[in-house]
């Protein structure tokens, strides 16, 4: 098993920038007039997720929960945005799957991270 020395050797804050990838495609896909609403609301919170776990990854235990924490209510925010484009018909359910299993593991993986923290 390879130990981690940095953020970036982490699956989550790799799968979290792919996300973040995905994100910035999608939201060039979307109308001029949103670009400044759910496309600017969409990339702030699809890169606070990796951004909070690398700020957090340099810190103490107790200040990387926190920062772990802020990366998981970014990645609700992030599923509750992507959601409000389907709903209202700026993309679709196809435009989406790309993303969703990402955005899916880096929730899973962030739980898991959180959980091991707290039981050290």
């Amino acid at each position: 098993m390879s130990s981690i020395r940095s953020y970036r050797d982490l699956e989550v804050w790799q799968t979290s920038m792919d996300v973040v990838e995905h994100c910035y495609a999608l939201t060039s896909k979307l109308p001029r007039n949103e670009q400044f609403n759910l496309c600017d609301q969409i990339r702030r919170s699809a890169i606070s997720i990796p951004a909070n776990i690398a700020e957090g990854h340099r810190r103490t235990r107790k200040s990387y929960l926190h920062h772990l924490s802020i990366a998981m209510g970014s990645h609700a925010e992030l599923e509750t945005y992507l959601e409000i484009t389907q709903r209202i018909g700026l993309l679709n359910k196809q435009a989406l799957s790309d993303v969703r299993p990402a955005l899916d593991s880096v929730g899973r993986l962030l739980h898991g991270l959180i959980r091991s923290l707290e039981q050290l």
